[in-house]
């Protein structure tokens, strides 16, 4: 367990190096808001997408393969259900426009931008698919259930946007080429392959830098002395991803299916919760905050939590 501490830890610590490149050259002024919102374009619809769909083409197909899928999009789904009732048990303030943000950050973790770097680090392509089904859940999740929770109108859900997200599109292409293998010639094959990680590569460093961004600009300190910061980031880096870990232990689920999951529960709070916060109307400020701590916080609880699933796996 101690030497899977130690591979987790280094690669978290490889995401928070890349996450001050970020954090450095906004202090510096030479990373503004502008590029910021360019580049986390570029991560949502390009990066993750290709990310995806290098993930499932990489596998060969099988009836097994297809079960996997099945049973990590059920278990990622179910995941999401746990995190919302958690979420409505756990945090009560009176506060609406805080008691949305906090529910919101409970339940939606940085699946995409943090995790499937580290899944494909310490997973491989196993790891990849399935973190690329949990984030394919997440965003089916986030533009219903995360739509009505931050504004309170269920008009607001776009039947557009839920089919349309890049997660899913991801997972849709990729899916089809697992499973509809089409006869290419191989110099095709190759260039369209070379291509594809040259662009899936860019999920790693592009998303962490965006995320330096984000640090330089919060108040930390005021966070710190935020008490309804504490619950928050407490269920979401700790409570829930055990809880997880323990179900899924306790079911029978093992291997890449089990690491992979409490990988993505483990991430710290999306920074889609900030997005959201500003669009509908939420605590802004506070969301800031949170995701900015438990972005800082994630670097000794992921090592723990998910070299205990390794363990475990």
């Amino acid at each position: 367990m101690i030497e899977s501490f130690i591979t987790v830890a280094g690669q978290v610590i490889v995401l928070f190096l890349l996450i001050g490149v970020g954090f450095v050259l906004t202090k510096i002024n030479i990373l503004k808001e502008q590029a910021v919102s360019a580049l986390t374009d570029i991560a949502l619809y390009v990066a993750t997408p290709t990310v995806i769909i290098r993930a499932f083409c990489s596998m060969e197909y099988s009836p097994s393969v297809l079960g996997d899928l099945g049973l990590s999009f059920l278990f990622s789904l179910s995941i999401h259900l746990l995190f919302i009732v958690m979420s409505i048990l756990l945090l009560r303030t009176r506060d609406l426009d805080k008691r949305k943000v906090i529910r919101f950050a409970v339940i939606f973790s940085n699946a995409g931008f943090m995790s499937l770097p580290l899944q494909e680090a310490l997973l491989g392509k196993d790891g990849v698919f399935h973190g690329a089904i949990y984030v394919a859940v997440f965003n089916i999740v986030l533009w219903t259930w995360g739509i009505l929770l931050m504004s309170g109108d269920k008009s607001k859900i776009s039947v557009k946007k839920f089919l349309f997200n890049p997660g899913l599109i991801g997972v849709v292409i990729g899916a089809v080429c697992l499973m509809v293998p089409l006869p290419v010639p191989e110099i095709v094959s190759t260039i369209g392959s070379s291509t594809v990680d040259h662009l899936a590569n860019l999920n790693t460093p592009v998303p962490m830098i965006v995320i330096g961004y984000y640090l330089a600009n919060s108040d930390i300190l005021k966070a710190l002395k935020d008490k309804s910061c504490y619950l928050t980031i407490f269920a979401r880096l700790v409570l829930l991803p055990l809880m997880v870990l323990g179900i899924l232990y306790l079911v029978g689920i093992r291997g890449a299916m089990l690491s992979a999951l409490t990988i993505a529960a483990s991430a710290p709070t999306a920074a889609a919760t900030t997005m959201f916060a500003a669009k509908f109307g939420g605590d802004t400020e506070l969301s800031v905050n949170i995701v900015s701590l438990s972005t800082i916080l994630s670097v000794i609880t992921m090592p723990l939590i998910v070299s205990l699933a390794q363990f475990l796996a």
